[in-house]
């Protein structure tokens, strides 16, 4: 098992899909997933790209799957843009996966991880500067972002409590397997997989609620090419949070698409070939054949 080491000590496990060194290759795509779950549920995806000419890297985030680190928890708001971060270098030294163009593929919190860390771009502090976990990349692709989480008035309450009192505890999400899919097989290994889990702290939830707020001010500024797509019938993360981005952001720099009857996970989806379908679509119109 291959692993990078953060500068805080923790081991992150790395998963690689790469392309024959005899391939031309358009360029790699780093998959960042979502709360509770790990890369390893990535593979079909992680197939799909490769078919289309793609490398793929993806990590396990801290807390998550194979790395290390409390259960659902990181220690400051921006930990997992600086993670990402040390990700990219990594991949960028590699003469083969970094050899051409680099896109970013988040899901539900790894969507919010990943559009956050392109917004970095954005919000350069009192002195000009970015932020120092900041990298350029080619391009963005959304599924189903944690922009809003959709807490309500208590809930919110309850957060500032927690924050307060105990910022590193874990309790439950709340989030019901059922709600990722309505595919039962899909829900089923799910339940079954000793990687997943359903822990939070309320410095997670936190940052989690602060960096859609980040990403949604900044949506109207948005300078890299981003593909956005949602489900219409989510309930683990707020739709209306990728709507409000795909009104604000600029049309050039952004193709959304809801799919309406489709639960959290649309990759996972019994009709994930139409989202594959506009995944491959999209890929091509930006970087052709």
């Amino acid at each position: 098992m291959r692993t990078l080491r953060t500068d805080d000590g923790l081991p992150l496990h790395w998963r690689q899909w790469s392309l024959p060194v005899t391939t031309a290759a358009r360029g790699t795509v780093l998959i960042v997933h979502g709360l509770g779950e790990h890369i390893g549920r990535y593979e079909a995806v992680a197939q799909k790209l490769n078919g289309w000419g793609w490398h793929v890297v993806g990590h396990d985030q801290r807390g998550h799957g194979a790395s290390a680190g409390a259960r659902g928890d990181v220690p400051c708001d921006e930990r997992l843009q600086e993670d990402l971060a040390l990700v990219i270098d990594e991949l960028r030294r590699d003469p083969q996966l970094g050899a051409g163009p680099l896109v970013l593929l988040g899901h539900s919190m790894g969507g919010l991880v990943a559009a956050r860390f392109v917004a970095g771009g954005l919000t350069a502090n009192t002195a000009g500067q970015l932020p120092a976990w900041f990298r350029p990349v080619d391009a963005l692709m959304l599924s189903s972002p944690a922009l809003d989480p959709g807490l309500s008035a208590f809930q919110r309450l309850q957060l500032a409590l927690g924050k307060a009192l105990a910022p590193h505890l874990g309790v439950g999400n709340g989030l019901k397997p059922a709600w990722i899919s309505r595919s039962a097989e899909v829900v089923r290994a799910y339940q079954a997989d000793p990687l997943v889990h359903d822990r939070i702290t309320p410095t997670t939830a936190r940052m989690i609620v602060d960096g859609g707020e980040i990403v949604l001010q900044h949506a109207r500024d948005w300078v890299v090419p981003t593909l956005l797509m949602w489900a219409g019938s989510d309930r683990c993360v707020a739709p209306s949070g990728s709507a409000d981005f795909a009104e604000e952001a600029p049309a050039a720099m952004l193709r959304a698409h809801c799919f309406e009857d489709m639960y959290h996970e649309i990759f996972n989806e019994p009709e994930r070939e139409q989202v594959f379908s506009r995944l491959q679509a999209w890929l091509h119109d930006r970087f052709g054949e």
